[in-house]
């Protein structure tokens, strides 16, 4: 059940960690903003229309939850995906993949901060170390290449969190599915996209992209509407229904060795100092959570003893 449960966010994050390439070729021909807003438009009326043959128009009503689903869509969908494309301007596919790969960590924070749930002191000193392997890849093992964080690495540590914020609030829709949860957070996100996308055309900021843009931009929007946000992020909001938020999590781990797959496999060639920082990135945050679920245990195993007559779920207990 378990490993079954697991396949949800593996396949996510390998769909994720193939678009960071794919949509960083993208850019040479719509600005960042318009085409995120172009790719959740176009997944958004998928979505609804999934859900209405799966649910029913009664699905589409929020439940007196519409302020919480506006922010997590406006946090997450909008916030996560506009930040990450503009960070692609700035900074290399594997980069802006290694710093969504410390999402497992910062959502443990937000858990901390949302839920009292305090982290370890040891997951907190993982951190650090993750931290220590994320520098090594962005200077080379060179303080001169600290320049290179800049722009684009601010912009991914708002993106990594807004992230972090919206996979935690997946925890808290139990009675909704994921494909409920989904549609509505991506309504509300694709619909503030919208509104920044008009605003920024409107004012010069960027440029509405001519037909013939989005023609040259149509294999890698199919991607990243069909599999990057239709496929992949009902995945991960079914792993992290199914498996809890910190166990799901730790499948975003995968995300920068997919990408460096996908860029070397494009002719890139990563020096040693940068392959050692993934690795020791990875291990990192690998380690803080499992020592993040090693921590749960003892509730799983008191409650399980408690409740011998009924079927227990482990997952579902671990991580209630």
């Amino acid at each position: 059940m378990r490993s079954r449960a697991a396949a949800y966010p593996l396949l996510a994050v390998l769909s994720w960690g193939a678009m960071f390439p794919i949509l960083a070729s993208a850019l040479t021909w719509v600005d960042p903003l318009n085409l995120t807003t172009a790719r959740y438009l176009l997944a958004a009326v998928i979505l609804v229309g999934v859900l209405l043959l799966r649910e029913g128009a009664g699905a589409l009503r929020l439940g007196g939850r519409a302020v919480e689903v506006a922010v997590l869509g406006v946090v997450g969908f909008a916030g996560f995906n506009v930040l990450t494309n503009l960070a692609l301007g700035h900074a290399a596919p594997q980069l802006v993949a290694l710093f969504v790969a410390t999402t497992p960590v910062i959502t443990q924070l937000v858990r901390w901060v949302r839920d009292g749930v305090r982290p370890k002191p040891l997951l907190l000193a993982l951190s650090l170390v993750a931290l220590l392997g994320v520098g090594l890849v962005i200077t080379r093992g060179s303080l001169a290449g600290l320049g290179q964080f800049g722009l684009g690495g601010l912009m991914m540590v708002g993106a990594v969190l807004g992230w972090a914020i919206y996979t935690h609030g997946a925890s808290r829709f139990d009675g909704w599915s994921p494909l409920r949860y989904t549609t509505l957070t991506a309504l509300t996100g694709t619909a503030a996209m919208l509104a920044a996308s008009v605003f920024a055309d409107g004012v010069g900021w960027q440029h509405a992209p001519a037909p013939a843009d989005l023609v040259a931009v149509a294999p890698q929007l199919a991607y990243a509407v069909i599999l990057g946000a239709v496929v992949a992020v009902l995945a991960w909001n079914t792993g992290v229904q199914r498996l809890g938020t910190a166990n799901a999590a730790l499948f975003m781990n995968l995300v920068p060795v997919t990408t460096f797959a996908v860029q070397i496999a494009r002719g890139y060639r990563p020096v040693g100092i940068e392959l050692a920082g993934v690795a020791l990135t990875i291990a990192a945050l690998v380690a803080a959570n499992v020592a993040t679920r090693a921590r749960t245990a003892p509730a799983y195993q008191a409650t399980a003893v408690a409740d011998r007559v009924a079927v227990v779920d482990p997952v579902a207990v671990v991580n209630r």
